[in-house]
């Protein structure tokens, strides 16, 4: 493998794309007041994993969740559910179908990696939740209790973490949905 290093070095590309990541997440912060989905965005920050980037992009994807009439629907539409081949009593369940909103999974994927660690109230959880109505933040929380617990069931059982991530993901969504349906567009 041959590694060309440019004049300013690797640090400097690494330091530059930095800069243009924390550009893009300012601009996006002054774009939010002014977008009718604000709210939502806000709420879904609540969760634990959801920063800004990827509660923003969730609903950029997703919409309004009011159209899914269960969670289900929604972790259908995500492409969360296990496919299935089915003859008479036969049934066979297979890996998720990935059918649905490609950006919207990758999101709850890497939200779903932060559920592996204990559940806690640390200081940017708080100063996050600030302002929110309190059925929002007892929804967080109990996402928080909820997924970090069945993280550590899931893994003890000698599951493959991409499977129990996905698992976590699309319980996850589940969250999303109930915040969604609380939090209607501006």
């Amino acid at each position: 493998m041959r590694v060309t290093v440019f004049e300013g070095g690797v640090s400097n590309i690494v330091e530059e794309a930095q800069q243009r990541c924390d550009r893009l997440d300012a601009m996006l912060v002054e774009a939010m007041p002014h977008w009718s989905l604000a709210p939502l965005v806000q709420a879904l920050q609540a969760l634990r994993g959801v920063g800004l980037v990827v509660a923003a992009t969730l609903a950029a994807e997703i919409g309004d969740l009011g159209r899914f009439d269960t969670p289900k629907e929604l972790m259908g539409w995500l492409g969360l559910v296990p496919s299935e081949a089915s003859s008479g009593t036969r049934t066979r369940r297979g890996a998720i179908t990935k059918t649905g909103n490609r950006e919207a999974r990758a999101m709850l994927v890497e939200a779903a990696w932060s559920y592996r660690l204990p559940a806690r109230e640390e200081r940017r959880y708080r100063a996050r939740i600030e302002g929110l109505p309190e059925d929002i933040r007892a929804i967080a929380w109990k996402a928080q209790v909820r997924l970090c617990q069945r993280y550590r069931s899931l893994a003890s059982t000698g599951k493959a973490l991409p499977k129990v991530i996905t698992a976590i993901a699309r319980e996850l969504v589940g969250f999303i949905w109930d915040i969604g349906r609380r939090m209607q567009p501006a």
